[in-house]
């Protein structure tokens, strides 16, 4: 992959288009609630995202109800709503940006021979008049109208840039080049983008990279290499399948490599590891230990060979500073005895903002974790701050006590007490451990039917007393529901979860 010639100042941007609300909540369990996404998407306008995509107006009152409130709330982010290249979908992607300060549409179409054949059960000419047609459409609404040719890195090439050139004329002013399968390598993907910018200079080229083969994020700076001045990414990586290009990982590539991709961002670099945080939280998808730039050991060093370099300069073996991405790694000069400008202080570093109510419960639960840990690190207080900062869902029904046995060999016994609309409800139940037990207690207490799709609990800070953090996605009716708890007790922190999993299925049926 060559590099290109630098380009000028005005092209030296490459803005950033996250679709964490839209395509990260693809995820199995990753749904979200509007106050959620809210809250979401007013971090990702904080931290400098270029673009919002709050979701597929089409898709549901829900997902249109979102977009609106995303773009009514949002004050420096462009707003997006996704549509396909159907005129039903791009009036209802119309209706929900009708509010937005800064509103885009975003219109797509396959141009794959596979997919033209067998999804669309079409023709090539066809497509080509559809792309007409809908960007016109689209932009006799918006202004700013983005086209993307789904499946485009298995596209004959020679078509693929037909259907660019069809949908320039019909006024797209950004052009996105997704990798929907995940199926492209960085040296095809240069390629690809370098021949279409020449093509056509006009247009801003995007890419979209999914992360099969676990070359998304490559894949998206091959992209950036060769003329593309978008990238559309998530938080964390989440999305359909094995995600999306990681929105941290293509930031900080950029910033660290500067010398050879001659482009920046306008993304705050050191809120990265407080908003991955916030995101995992309200999602309940952990970050993974060894993840690029956000994970729990992306800056810790166990070799003796790299304790002695990095003992002697920090730059033989790091490459960025923790501090880059709003983490020291220390531990904090903070206990129980500190106080509320110290607190207030260590939140204005991460460029965290809240309200004064906002605060107190926020110092509140700070002087709880004090009294629980004798340890708090930094990684500690990021975790309590993304719990208080998290949107509830309405407690529908509150675990107030449980107890367990062991009665015989994989034969354990429950009992519960749970507060559910007004009244407290102790129920007993067996299961072959005690979890069991736990949750067929619960599914008996509050009447659930939903099956345990999967369940996760694993540590998320260092020590002996470190808080354990529980990951419960149950299904129901073809939908995932998620539930998230941390405590310094697993089992603990595991119900408290499978509580919160059922809360989400009570409000979603209570219309909340």
């Amino acid at each position: 992959m060559t590099q290109l010639p630098h380009q000028t100042t005005d092209q030296d941007k490459v803005y950033i288009f996250d679709t964490t609300l839209r395509d990260g909540e693809q995820s199995p369990g990753a749904t979200m609630t509007l106050d959620e996404k809210l809250a979401v998407a007013a971090h990702l306008d904080a931290i400098g995202v270029d673009i919002i995509e709050a979701g597929f107006a089409a898709a549901s009152p829900g997902d249109a109800a979102c977009i609106t409130a995303v773009g009514q709330a949002t004050r420096n982010a462009i707003v997006c709503s996704l549509a396909r290249a159907i005129k039903t979908d791009i009036e209802a992607a119309a209706t929900a940006l009708k509010t937005a300060r800064k509103p885009r549409i975003h219109t797509f179409i396959s141009t794959s021979d596979i997919h033209i054949e067998h999804q669309l059960r079409s023709t090539k000419e066809r497509v080509l008049e559809t792309i007409d047609e809908t960007v016109r459409y689209a932009r006799s609404f918006c202004d700013d109208v983005e086209w993307s040719a789904m499946d485009a890195t298995r596209s004959d090439m020679a078509f693929l840039t037909r259907a660019v050139d069809a949908a320039v004329r019909a006024g797209a002013t950004t052009i996105n080049i997704p990798d929907t399968v995940g199926y492209t390598t960085p040296q095809e993907f240069f390629d690809c983008i370098v021949a279409l910018v020449k093509q056509f200079p006009t247009a801003r080229f995007s890419t979209h990279c999914h992360n099969d083969l676990g070359m998304a994020t490559a894949n998206s700076l091959a992209g950036v290499a060769a003329g593309a001045r978008q990238v559309e990414c998530t938080i964390n990586g989440i999305g359909e399948r094995a995600g999306n290009a990681a929105l941290e990982e293509v930031v900080m590539a950029i910033k660290t490599r500067e010398d050879f991709y001659k482009c920046h961002t306008g993304i705050d670099t050191k809120s990265l590891y407080p908003v991955s945080r916030f995101v995992a939280v309200t999602t309940g998808f952990p970050v993974q230990k060894n993840k690029a730039i956000v994970g729990a050991n992306a800056f810790a060093h166990e070799s003796g060979i790299h304790q002695d370099g990095m003992l002697k300069n920090r730059n033989t073996y790091e490459i960025m500073q923790p501090e880059s991405v709003g983490l020291t790694k220390s531990q904090l000069v903070m206990g129980k005895h500190s106080g509320r400008a110290a607190f207030k202080n260590k939140l204005a570093e991460w460029q965290i903002h809240m309200s004064d109510e906002a605060f107190a419960d926020c110092f509140t639960a700070f002087k709880a974790l004090c009294d629980r840990k004798k340890n708090v690190t930094e990684e500690d207080l990021l975790i309590m701050l993304g719990k208080q900062q998290k949107v509830a869902v309405p407690d529908f029904a509150i675990l107030t006590s449980f107890n367990t046995r062991q009665k015989a060999p994989n034969d354990y016994e429950a009992d519960i007490a749970i507060h559910l609309e007004g009244t407290t409800k102790t129920v007993n139940a067996t299961g072959d451990g005690p979890l069991d037990a736990i949750f067929k207690a619960i599914n008996k207490a509050t009447g659930c039917t939903a099956s345990l799709n999967s369940f996760e609990a694993h540590s998320v800070a260092e020590g002996c007393d470190a808080q354990a953090e529980a990951v419960i996605i149950l299904q129901q009716n073809g939908q995932f529901h998620t539930g998230h708890a941390r405590d310094t007790d697993t089992v603990m922190a595991s119900a408290r979860a499978y509580v919160g999993a059922i809360n989400k299925i009570l409000a979603q049926k209570r219309g909340s």
